[in-house]
């Protein structure tokens, strides 16, 4: 039987992935945000009941609390220069009002325990705020997680984008540290499934994945995960916490006001003490997830940007590493794009017969000379080049090789997508669309690459002066065939 529950932080990013999750397990969520208009267009914004409201002004609190079963208190001010106090305030008053209201239990994700008078104001923070929940006189369960494996994660983009942008790094002595990381489907399992329990407890559990590693461990194998030359680490003991953080701060898109709190953390240890949830939550079905895993998982979305999210049939459809609109603008890594659009003189249907008909023998309708120099320099890299065309003049299946793409969906008169297969530093995708439009038709075309550490960023680069005669071209010329056929 599904219970009331209130989740805080689901603009966030564990939130905006936790609020989905209880409802698709029957129970009913209300989400308390200082803006209902970021949830407005969440695909389950009409499933739940969102009430705007600050978490540091008691009444409003008290307000949401009430009639709640479960609640979540996944809200932080990460990146505020008093964050420790906002979040220390917020906690008493959140505590103050769950008792009120009669909550049954209060839900806290937090990070390591800190040891040492030496402990990052980060965790210091989380810890405060762990015992203030504890202490309100509602059972409450905080869950201890070290790095987060997700995409969004600011952990995770952190690691990524360091590994894949520097082949050779020089790095403080912290690289060092051990670390248990967890996927954040399993945290996300976890969560969950608290909502669930009955027995009452109050205390904090360490919940971490399979593997312990140190950070420079999960350097090396995130490269070999996405398939990276390997990484060349050189740790130096006068690189300070301090200076580290401002180095991630440049080299990643990571805010430095989020990136410093992150790094500081890191000089402590994060493995798990104990074990003892299990007693209350069975492991996820499959079990826990290894660290090559959860990030095969996480980058499955940064395949490319809003082209897998409306796979029909993609794996990672609706998974908890995917992204959401509550995401960071720097969630899910560097994507570049082309974005042509143009409005047509002719029917979809014209417009679509031109679309379908593209490579082969009809070519790509713009600078020939071009894609044939491109299909060269594919074949002498060990690509498949331009020669394996198309199977037939006029239908395209799913699934079919297009000379160095392969049809990857398609709906008759809307959609055509292409995943190319040519040898690249990175991953690309082409995608038509069509609509309607006031002179008949719409056409919006999108060249989407992905790249893979630096060697993708500068190819990009490289080709970028030429995408103007390329793809503008293209659309260009293909708009023209659909209006000649029309007027024929």
């Amino acid at each position: 039987m599904g219970v009331r529950c209130l989740v805080t932080g689901a603009t966030g990013y564990i939130g905006g992935r936790l609020a989905p999750r209880l409802i698709e397990a029957g129970h009913t969520v209300r989400c308390l945000t200082r803006s209902a208009l970021r949830l407005r267009d969440v695909p389950w914004a009409d499933r739940a009941e969102v009430v705007q409201g600050d978490l540091l002004e008691p009444a409003e609190v008290r307000q949401a609390l009430e009639g709640i079963d479960v609640a979540y208190f996944l809200a932080h001010s990460l990146g505020s220069p008093d964050f420790a106090d906002k979040d220390r305030r917020a906690a008493e008053i959140f505590a103050e009002a769950a008792l009120s209201a009669g909550v049954s239990r209060i839900v806290y994700l937090g990070g390591p325990e800190p040891e040492g008078t030496h402990a990052s104001a980060h965790l210091r923070s989380r810890d405060e705020v762990s015992e203030i929940l504890t202490a309100s006189g509602v059972p409450t369960v905080t869950l201890r997680a070290a790095v987060i494996i997700g995409s969004g994660s600011a952990s995770f983009e952190m690691l990524r984008y360091l590994t894949e942008r520097l082949p050779v790094m020089v790095t403080p002595r912290w690289v060092h540290n051990r670390i248990q990381p967890i996927a954040v489907r399993d945290v996300l399992h976890y969560l969950v499934a608290w909502a669930s329990v009955t027995e009452e407890v109050n205390r904090d559990f360490d919940i971490g994945g399979t593997d312990v590693l140190t950070y420079a461990d999960m350097m090396r194998r995130y490269a070999r995960v996405a398939q990276l030359p390997p990484r060349i680490i050189i740790p130096v003991r006068t690189l300070s916490p301090w200076l580290s953080s401002q180095w991630v701060g440049l080299v990643t898109p990571v805010p430095g006001r989020i990136a410093k709190p992150l790094v500081l953390s890191l000089i402590h240890e994060a493995v798990c003490r104990e074990h003892d949830i299990a007693a209350f939550v069975p492991d996820p079905p499959g079990g826990l997830k290894g660290f090559d895993e959860a990030v095969r998982l996480a980058l499955a979305k940064v395949r490319d940007d809003e082209v897998e999210t409306r796979w029909a049939n993609a794996t990672w459809i609706g998974a908890p590493a995917d992204p959401l609109p509550t995401d960071p603008q720097w969630s899910g890594g560097t994507v570049y794009r082309d974005i042509r659009t143009r409005e047509v003189s002719a029917s979809p249907e014209a417009l679509w017969r031109v679309v379908t008909r593209i490579g082969g023998e009809t070519g790509w309708y713009s600078f020939p000379l071009a894609w044939a120099i491109r299909g060269w320099l594919d074949r002498l890299v060990g690509g498949v080049g331009l020669r394996r065309g198309r199977r037939d003049a006029d239908e395209l299946y799913a699934g079919e090789a297009l000379d160095f793409w392969r049809v990857e969906e398609i709906e008759r008169f809307e959609l055509l997508r292409l995943r190319a297969e040519m040898k690249l530093p990175g991953q690309a995708w082409l995608e038509m669309r069509i609509g309607d439009g006031p002179a008949g038709s719409y056409y919006e075309q999108r060249a989407i690459f992905v790249p893979r550490g630096l060697a993708g960023h500068l190819y990009w680069w490289a080709v970028a002066p030429f995408h103007s005669i390329v793809f503008g071209g293209m659309a260009r010329n293909m708009a023209r065939a659909a209006e000649r056929q029309t007027e024929a």
